[in-house]
Parts: structure tokens; C-alpha cells; sequence
């Protein structure tokens, strides 16, 4: 006896939504459906506030027109775009070498870089360093890839003496940013700047009084509301893959510059350094 396999039917994608449900759409959504049928390329690196901006209407309007596509937010309407254009995408141009491959990185690690570089205000490097360099503690937040760099950086200002600590767990974070000291740093990293977790330390360290940081790569992003200082980082990673070079470089450069910063105003940081380098030599051959 044959078996007949039966194939899952397959999900219609965001594009095919839009098309599906073009006729029930009210004249508000159907501007937001034309605009991301217009420029789904650009929408899919977009924030809710700067899809609403560039479409002309209210945040709210996107989240319904989400919810009437049946997503269940605009972060999984962007995961469904994103497949869109990603199938529609040939990369005939992409390179299938390793050797191919290792030069694209190579040119974009270069100019992630220099985008970074030109986006910093050394005035803000200043003044983040002045209040991180007389802070009795520094919590540091972030998500997934965001959450490994705040751990690096944690432990770079361990090296310098600074009582800092990183959280990855956002229920943690929060009981940590509630009994911060005052004149604690709490500084939050996330590229798209609406990490839901990042975005609520640092309104809970706001309502606190505590001085704010917040390192992202979104100017209309919703953690800039409640961030003292914003510390602007390069490009962002894709929606769709986990291609997060761009992201790791860009933040680690802004931490560095900032870590650069504060050894001027800390003139025990030569003696510090080689305290804390002298602990660990015995773990090393």
C-alpha cells in the first residue's frame, strides 16, 4: 500500500497579507500597506516610530494593521517581510568562496567602522565618562548579542576598578536597577532600540533618577526617551539571519572609546590594571 505524504500548507508571507486583505483595509491602513508594498527593502530595518513617520500616520495605526494581518506584532510582521524580500533577493553578486567571502567581511567590518566613527559626538563620549568614572556602581542591560558586549564591557571596567555588573536576565536586571545608588550609571544596549526588556531598565533607572545610557543604532527608537545620553552606533542586523558582525563591531568601538575616555579620569588606572592583570597570572601557563 502507498503512503501519500501530505505537505503542510505553506503560511502566507507579508506581502501576500497585504494583497489578500487590500480590500477590507481602512484608507489609513491601506497608506501603510502601499507604503510597504512601495519600500519593503527599507521597511524591514525600520523602528514603529519611523515606519509611522515615513508612512505619515500614528504608531498605532501600524499596530493595527499588524494585528489585522493576523501578526502579532510589528517585530513578527518584520520577520515575515523580511522572508519576502529575502526570497526575492538572487545574491547573484555574493561571493561563494571563502576567500570571496573573507574580503566582503573584511570591506564591511572597514566600513561599519568609519560609519561609526562619524556618528560619534565626542562630547557625549565626555560626558558619560564623567559620570561613569565617579558612579558607586554601573549596571549595564542587554539582549542576546547586545547582552554579550554589556558583559564585556562590565568586566572592562572591573579592570579599572569601577563596581559595574551586566545583566542578561531581565527580571535580575531590574531588582538590581531598583537598589542602584545614587549617582548610579545604568546603560542599556540595544541596536534596534526597542528591545522591550532594555527599553523598560532604563525607564525604571529614569524613574529612579539615575543617569541613563543608551547605546543604539535607532535616533527614533523608543529606549532614546529615557536615555540621559545616547551613544549612537552603525548599521543594524538583519531581521531575518544572524549576521550580527556589524552590531558587535559598532557597539565594541563606541565601549572602547568610552573605556579610552575614562582612563583619563582615573589616574589609578595604570595601577589598577596591573593589580587586576597580577590576580589572574596564575591562571595562565
Amino acid at each position: 500500500m502507498s503512503q501519500t505524504t501530505t505537505r503542510p500548507a505553506q503560511t502566507p508571507g507579508a506581502i501576500s497579507r497585504i494583497r489578500l486583505h487590500a480590500h477590507s483595509l481602512s484608507p489609513s491602513l491601506r497608506q501603510v500597506a502601499d507604503h510597504v508594498l512601495r519600500d519593503a527593502d527599507t521597511v524591514i530595518h525600520q523602528t514603529i516610530t519611523e515606519l509611522a513617520t515615513s508612512a505619515g500616520v500614528g504608531e498605532a495605526t501600524i499596530t493595527r494593521l499588524c494585528r489585522k494581518l493576523d501578526f502579532a506584532g510589528f517585530h513578527a510582521f518584520k520577520i515575515a517581510l523580511a522572508a519576502d524580500v529575502a526570497g526575492r533577493d538572487t545574491s547573484s553578486e555574493r561571493p561563494t568562496d571563502l576567500g570571496g567571502h573573507t574580503a566582503r567581511l573584511v570591506k564591511q567590518a572597514k566600513l561599519t567602522l568609519e560609519d561609526t566613527g562619524r556618528l560619534l559626538a565626542p562630547d557625549a563620549i565626555e560626558a558619560v565618562a564623567e559620570q561613569l568614572s565617579r558612579a558607586p556602581r554601573v549596571d549595564l542591560t542587554g539582549q542576546g548579542n547586545s547582552g554579550m558586549i554589556a558583559q564585556l564591557f562590565a568586566h572592562r571596567l572591573l579592570r579599572l576598578g569601577i563596581t559595574a555588573q551586566a545583566f542578561t536576565d531581565p527580571h535580575v536586571a531590574a531588582v538590581s536597577i531598583s537598589t542602584l545608588p545614587r549617582g548610579g550609571v545604568v546603560i542599556g544596549l540595544t541596536s534596534s532600540g526597542s528591545t522591550i526588556d532594555t527599553v523598560q531598565h532604563l525607564r525604571l533607572a529614569q524613574s529612579h533618577g539615575h543617569y541613563t545610557v543608551a547605546i543604539t543604532h535607532r535616533a527614533s527608537s523608543p529606549i532614546t526617551r529615557y536615555a540621559s545620553r545616547v551613544l549612537f552606533t552603525s548599521r543594524q542586523e538583519d531581521p531575518l539571519t544572524d549576521a550580527v558582525m556589524d552590531t558587535l563591531i559598532s557597539q565594541t568601538l563606541v565601549l572602547e572609546l568610552l573605556y579610552t575616555a575614562l582612563l583619563a579620569r582615573r589616574p589609578e588606572a595604570a595601577a589598577m590594571l596591573r593589580v587586576t592583570a597580577e590576580s589572574v597570572v596564575e591562571k595562565k601557563y
